[in-house]
């Protein structure tokens, strides 16, 4: 028995050794590995079910990726979609580029009569307001015309005469935010929602008409009022519709007489007309009298007789971002084909806005883009790309326009805060976020930059598609707020605000809808 003691206890030695010896090295948890679960339980939501949701978020000064939830994988992206058409134009255009407007006239002057036609030619310009062409009218004025024998004629044949963008959907086609594209147009208001009338609604007494007022004045719609003044504090069921493929805007319901005014905006069926029609009102108020309207091309020699000049590109891309204004992404779209190929058509500017994005290390065989402002569902988009974009773009001589254009969460000013002006308040993105916000019905979106708590930049882009119900947008509010406290922890992170809830016209029941579809940002 001796004999097997020394055995018995190397067996036991090595027994009680072996585990001592192979025990692994456990790594303590890294504040990168933090974050990535606090994103994975908040993406974990239950209304996320069934749904895509896709997330990169990038350190763009060591090019880490910090998260990554089906990066390559392509979705509608909504009004992120701007964030490329934004960039491209910037490359292709320049933060300098302008849209131009003149009054031309070829025929002869006899004192105050102009022998011809009188010429209006736009060029894109998408912020003509009322008061710019009355200041042409009295520019024509001042040259000393004062009768023109022909008629006023307008040329917008600086784009092609396609009004609206592929897979736009029919029942859109009233509102302000899918408006007819032209290079001749007005806006209302400084918005500059070109090719859209403002209709300031006001009650009278009980049982009577309510009163319709459109800014600017103009018979480019032809208002049918069938709505009456309600009993004070009735219910108010007012609606605005304009007719499909017409001019004819109907105005329905009840206001109730105790109710202020209402505005409600309608687009116009043919937005060159309506420009005529305004800046023949304006030459009819500086003393200049025309024959009728038309339109035509401007013959070759015609001398300009008034001109006007947009604000810089830099300048509109505040409103175009800020307030997300569709009609701004597809005039660009269209100038960019215009500049580069001569030709001011969605088709030619697309294939010139893929190529500067391949310029900016954006593959164009990786998205699809039918149009510039996202309105499109056959758009589609990865948010590997969105968030590639947003970090080779803090390389360009232009980034600070860009950046100073998006959206800036919390900030109450709606040309500061945008379409985020009333999301993540009180949270510590406030301020910090500086975004591009989408959404469509089951869409939603937000792609751009947050300053992280140790002070460093970050960029991410959040794509949300086919969910059920109402738009999560509280999700993404909550991922932007964990991201402004990165590297620190995440207390806050569940406690972002949802966005105001209340969907626009034709995005569907769902609350949490941008506040751009309904002019409330």
């Amino acid at each position: 028995m001796r004999r097997w003691v020394p055995v018995l206890v190397l067996i036991l030695l090595g027994v009680v050794a072996a585990p001592v010896a192979s025990a692994p090295v456990v790594a303590a948890p890294t504040r990168a590995d933090a974050l990535r679960a606090d994103l994975d339980e908040i993406l974990a939501d239950p209304r996320l079910a069934g749904s895509h949701a896709g997330v990169v978020v990038r350190d763009p000064d060591s090019g880490e990726v910090l998260y990554s939830r089906r990066p390559a994988q392509r979705a509608t992206p909504a009004s992120t979609a701007k964030l490329l058409t934004a960039a491209a134009a910037l490359a292709e255009l320049g933060p300098e580029h302008r849209f131009r407007t003149e009054v031309r006239a070829a025929g002869p002057q006899a004192g105050p009569l102009l022998l011809g036609d009188l010429h209006l030619r736009g060029a894109g310009d998408p912020t003509m307001l009322a008061a710019d062409y009355d200041r042409l009218a009295e520019r024509v004025a001042a040259s000393g015309v004062r009768a023109v024998r022909g008629r006023l004629l307008t040329d917008d044949t600086w784009f092609d005469g396609v009004p609206l963008g592929t897979g736009w959907a029919w029942d859109d086609e009233p509102y302000y935010y899918s408006a007819p594209v032209s290079a001749l147009t007005v806006a209302p208001t400084e918005d500059y929602d070109a090719g859209t009338v403002l209709l300031r609604v006001s009650p009278a007494a009980p049982g009577l008409p309510v009163r319709v007022r459109p800014q600017p004045a103009t018979d480019a719609v032809d208002l049918d009022v069938r709505a009456t003044t309600g009993e004070p504090g009735s219910a108010a069921t007012l609606a605005v519709t304009r007719e499909h493929g017409g001019d004819r805007v109907v105005v329905s319901g009840s206001l109730p007489a105790d109710a202020g005014v209402v505005e409600e905006f309608t687009s116009v069926r043919d937005p060159s007309a309506y420009a005529a029609d305004v800046f023949a009102r304006a030459l009819r108020a500086h003393g200049v009298t025309v024959g009728g309207t038309g339109s035509g091309a401007v013959p070759p020699g015609a001398r300009t007789l008034a001109e006007r000049e947009s604000m810089p590109l830099r300048e509109l891309l505040v409103p175009f971002l800020k307030l997300s204004n569709n009609g701004h992404a597809e005039v660009l779209v269209k100038e960019m084909g215009r500049h580069a190929r001569g030709e001011g058509s969605w088709p030619a500017g697309l294939d010139v806005l893929t190529e500067r994005l391949a310029d900016l290390g954006v593959d164009p065989a990786a998205l699809r883009l039918v149009d510039g402002s996202g309105l499109s569902a056959m758009d589609a988009v990865s948010p590997a790309d969105l968030a590639r974009l947003l970090e080779v773009v803090r390389r360009q001589p232009w980034f600070a326009d860009l950046r100073d254009a998006l959206p800036v969460a919390g900030e109450p000013d709606r040309m500061v805060g945008g379409t985020l002006r009333n999301r993540m308040v009180g949270t510590p993105a406030a301020g910090e976020v500086r975004a591009k916000t989408g959404s469509l019905s089951g869409v939603t979106s937000l792609a751009g930059y947050v300053t992280a708590a140790d002070g460093r930049p970050l960029v991410f882009a959040v794509v949300f598609n086919d969910f059920l119900g109402e738009a999560p947008n509280d999700l993404e509010d909550a991922i932007a707020v964990r991201l402004a406290e990165y590297p620190g922890p995440a207390e806050h992170a569940r406690q972002a605000p949802a966005a105001p809830a209340g969907g626009g016209p034709g995005t569907g029941p769902e609350s949490g809808a941008e506040c751009s579809w309904t002019k409330s940002c």
